[in-house]
């Protein structure tokens, strides 16, 4: 399944038939059937069936927007379309506490997605050998237990890793392997919902439909989920997902829907507004609008990224504050961005901002202070305008006022060698 996207009898004969073993994520009376069993849906199936399953999910768990509860609703549908998918959305089910109801959700979803593969902790090698050719739809709870700290992110980078490369199809891991010690490819592709306490690592987020639950505030209200009870209807009702979508794999293989966003947002996107098209009616609308809104409420929420950010802006004001010299003393830089109390820099790392932070966090812009001749003849450490140039029109940009303003060069040049 991890070889190819191209729609086909394989890709429909692809899709598992349910084990008769009773069991949390199987249902012991669903019966094989074949692709000659399967008709298609009569219009509005879909939209009704994605209707029934949001308030199926929304009598467990609160979600936070309804938006929210429009992503988490086509993703579960998303998964029973996986073979014919490009893109493998990660679901980041986050929270800043425990008791926020992530659990709950992962529960909801091991009894309705497809081909379930529930883990409390999982090493790369487990994942490796589960994916394989068919893959689960991977549930992985207690993820802050395996990314939460330095020292557990250290460790699993592998895992890391298989899951940044698993968002996107043929994007094989190579691991020697077997006695004769010959490198051999392992499928990554997998839909993956992961949740715990915190942020997931960045490139996983940034691959993730971000949910961000919160603790139920007095008065709201759920129902309780008990196994016994309520796993046959939730079983029932991914049984019909399953057959309202399977006829329909070819379709979902060759749509390119817009998109309200672009680049890597718009691949995680794609598969959930995918379903929201074959269902029809209101769906397609409702998908957008969760995308658009959802995607937007995301920017900025990456704590390492908008820190960057918001240096290279404060540092153009700084720079701005000078009269947009050619050049500027490190100290000078560090004195006016630790001034302002409304920024991040005072209490940064808790020591404040020191040029070995700044260094830090200009590393990956690809700038470095030099050593610098300034008013006077005297030589220090400091940076030139042109270096933060580029990084401003990529990352930061801002409209030029009408008229501009000049530019004054003497605060200090370059010490050329």
């Amino acid at each position: 399944m991890d070889e190819s996207t191209s729609p086909g009898s394989s890709a429909a004969s692809s899709i598992p038939t349910w084990p008769p073993v009773a069991a949390l994520g199987q249902d012991a009376t669903a019966k094989a059937s074949t692709s000659e069993d399967d008709e298609p849906g009569q219009p509005g199936e879909g939209a009704q069936l994605l209707d029934e399953l949001r308030e199926a999910i929304a009598r467990y768990v609160i979600l936070p927007s309804s938006e929210a509860l429009t992503a988490v609703t086509l993703w579960v549908a998303a998964t029973h379309i996986q073979p014919a998918l490009q893109h493998a959305p990660r679901l980041a089910v986050v929270g800043p506490a425990k008791r926020c109801g992530k659990s709950r959700l992962l529960d909801v979803l091991t009894e309705t997605v497809r081909e379930p593969l529930i883990t409390v902790n999982t090493s790369p090698a487990v994942v490796f050998r589960a994916i394989g050719d068919n893959p689960p739809t991977l549930l992985v709870d207690e993820a802050d237990t395996i990314f939460g700290s330095i020292k557990a992110a250290e460790k699993n980078e592998e895992l890391r890793g298989l899951l940044n490369a698993g968002h996107q199809r043929n994007r094989p891991a190579l691991r020697i392997s077997g006695p004769e010690h010959k490198p051999q490819a392992f499928p990554t592709f997998a839909m993956a919902a992961l949740a715990g306490i915190g942020d997931l690592p960045d490139t996983v987020m940034d691959r993730a439909v971000v949910i961000r639950m919160q603790r139920r505030k007095p008065g709201e209200r759920v129902e309780q989920f008990r196994s016994r009870r309520d796993i046959p209807a939730l079983h029932a009702l991914r049984d019909r997902l399953t057959a309202w979508l399977r006829p329909l794999m070819d379709t979902a293989a060759d749509l390119v829907p817009p998109m309200p966003v672009q680049d890597r947002a718009a691949d995680t996107w794609e598969p959930l507004v995918v379903v929201a098209e074959l269902a029809g009616g209101t769906w397609p609308e409702r998908a957008r609008a969760a995308c658009a809104a959802m995607c937007a409420a995301e920017v900025g929420q990456d704590d390492e990224s908008n820190v960057k950010t918001r240096l290279l802006k404060d540092i153009r004001r700084v720079f701005a504050c000078y009269g947009d010299p050619d050049t500027v003393r490190t100290r000078d830089l560090l004195e006016e961005l630790l001034k302002d109390q409304e920024a991040p820099w005072a209490e940064y790392r808790n020591t404040g901002l020191t040029p070995r932070y700044l260094g830090i966090l200009l590393k990956d812009f690809s700038i470095q202070a030099a050593v610098l001749r300034f008013e006077g003849g005297r030589q220090a450490r400091g940076f030139t305008r042109t270096q933060f140039t580029d990084a401003w029109a990529r990352y930061c940009p801002e409209e030029q006022p009408p008229g501009g303003s000049g530019k004054t060069t003497g605060h200090g040049s370059p010490v050329h060698p």
